[in-house]
Parts: structure tokens; C-alpha cells; sequence
């Protein structure tokens, strides 16, 4: 199964707008793919299991984490790519603010679309490197609650380039032994082990591809 029941398989409490809009993912991702390579082409058929399930796994950890409920908060997706986690992410939370970053201005436009043809009135897609955005151009504070990414590069490169720009913790998507790179990142001391907690993403969901697939919160 890899379609919108996947996704309704877990969140039950979706509006009907909602699943529109994740049913819209497909044909909008299948359309820009044969114009830019945003997600691998043998990879386009698994879009709801693999990028947008895979996504929302920070959705589950959010909503545990404030009990359900979710207060207003300002997200930055660093290193976005595709639009991923940001887009599932931003239509799961509309009240919710989120900016979407990546070096790769072909990508920025392909995931600015993406939004615009979702009237996604929560996100925006823009080109830039984390350490030189202006923020205040963004939202009203002077750091994100939370930033989110997925597999952008090793901790130990990521977590110095976001120090300072958030106030609630780092969420990032990883798969396989994270063991190595947590313990890099200690030994550069850009993150204290006791600050991390790791959660085996299958727990969560049962699909095989989730096996290995884990998420990282990263307190400040």
C-alpha cells in the first residue's frame, strides 16, 4: 500500500481538506519529477510510505511531546530538498509556521510550487545556507522552536551551522547506526550525548522500510 491510506492508516483525525491535499502530493511530485530530479525517479511510487510518512514521524513526536496539544510554532527546515519533512509537515500542521531551506535554488522552486499549487499559507521555500539567513525577515521572534531535517549531512557538520538559531531542539531523521556519528559529534563537542535521545521510528509505524529509520531530538 502506498497511497493516501497509508497515511489515514495513522492519523486518523485528518480533515477532509488535508487528505486532498496529501492526495495532491503524487500527481504534483510525479509532474515536477519529469522536469527536475527531486526525488529518486525509482523511488516517485513510494512517495507516501517512504518521503511522507517518513516525514510525519515528526509529526507523531510533536504531538506527543505537547500532549496534543500543539501551540503555535515557528519551524525551519534546513537542507529541505524535495520539500521533505517540510511539506507533509506543514499540511499536517496548519497553525504552524514553517520556512523551508536549501542551497539548490532548482529545488527552492520546484517546492515553492508545490506550496502555492497546495495554498499552503504556513510555508515558505526559499535559497539560502541556515548561517545567513535573517530570521526577524521571517518570523517575529529571533529563533525557531524547532529545527527539522532529513538526512542532510553528519551531525557534526549540521549542528554548527543552526547553534543559536533555535530554542526547543534539532529533530533530525537518520537511518542505520547512529552510534558513529553521535559519537563524532560528542568528540568535536558540538552535542552532549546526555542531551540526545534517540526513537526507533518502528515503533511508531510497522512498514518494513521504518526498520532502521530513526529520529533524533537534539535539545539545545
Amino acid at each position: 500500500m502506498d497511497n493516501i491510506e497509508i497515511i489515514k492508516k495513522y492519523f486518523k483525525e485528518l480533515s477532509a481538506k488535508q487528505i486532498e491535499q496529501f492526495e495532491a502530493l503524487m500527481p504534483l511530485y510525479k509532474e515536477w519529477n519529469n522536469k527536475i530530479n527531486v526525488i529518486s525517479r525509482t523511488d516517485i511510487d513510494n512517495l507516501y510510505t517512504h518521503h511522507i510518512l517518513h516525514s510525519l514521524s515528526i509529526a507523531h513526536f510533536i504531538n506527543n511531546y505537547y500532549k496534543q496539544n500543539v501551540p503555535q510554532l515557528n519551524i525551519m527546515d534546513l537542507g529541505t530538498g524535495g520539500g521533505f519533512p517540510g511539506v507533509p509537515l506543514a499540511i499536517f500542521f496548519p497553525n504552524i509556521n514553517f520556512l523551508l531551506v536549501d542551497s539548490i535554488g532548482k529545488k527552492i522552486t520546484v517546492v515553492q510550487n508545490i506550496i502555492d499549487s497546495l495554498q499552503l499559507n504556513n510555508a515558505k521555500a526559499i535559497k539560502g545556507r541556515a548561517e545567513e539567513i535573517d530570521i526577524k525577515e521571517y518570523i517575529p521572534s529571533s529563533k525557531f522552536n524547532w529545527i527539522v531535517s532529513r538526512a542532510v549531512t553528519s551531525l557534526d557538520n549540521f549542528i554548527p551551522w543552526v547553534k543559536g538559531r533555535y530554542s526547543d531542539g534539532i529533530l533530525a531523521l537518520k537511518g542505520g547506526d547512529v552510534n558513529e556519528e553521535l559519537a563524532q559529534a560528542a568528540k568535536k563537542r558540538v552535542v552532549y550525548l546526555e542531551n540526545v535521545k534517540v526513537y526507533q521510528i518502528k515503533e511508531w509505524f510497522s512498514e518494513e522500510f521504518f526498520s532502521e529509520k530513526k529520529l533524533l531530538h537534539i535539545r539545545s
